[in-house]
């Protein structure tokens, strides 16, 4: 089992920036995924930016320039530093971890779930 603890969420104001962290624990494979998610009310969860433990980076084209994700394996942490926020990012932002084993390449080996952090933007 992986636990997943997000923080860093808050009220800022439109322009300005965040950033987000994510500490998992547990049954980290050192093969893995780590992404950022959000869900803004009434629409679906989507991927915001992915990193794996390799350090190649995937990022949604809407927040690419704005945001950076990075993370510290030693640490087991991923981050997402959101600059010129907009009032569209608006939402619950979702850490997520993917095992594969042996490789990137191979199928998941098991998904986890943070339980979220709230971003609001205020124009």
């Amino acid at each position: 089992q992986v636990q997943l603890v997000e923080s860093g969420g808050g009220l800022v104001q439109a322009g300005g920036s965040l950033r987000l962290s994510c500490a998992a624990s547990g049954s980290i494979f050192s093969a893995n995924i780590m992404a950022w998610y959000r869900q803004a009310p009434g629409k679906e969860r989507e991927l915001v930016a992915s990193i794996t433990s390799r350090g190649t980076t995937k990022y949604q084209d809407s927040v690419r320039g704005r945001f950076t994700i990075s993370r510290d394996n030693a640490l087991n942490t991923v981050y997402l530093q959101m600059n010129m926020l907009e009032d569209e990012d608006t939402a619950v932002y979702y850490c997520k971890l993917e095992n594969h084993q042996p490789t990137i390449e191979s199928p998941p080996a098991g998904t986890y779930w943070g339980k979220g952090t709230l971003v609001t933007v205020s124009s």
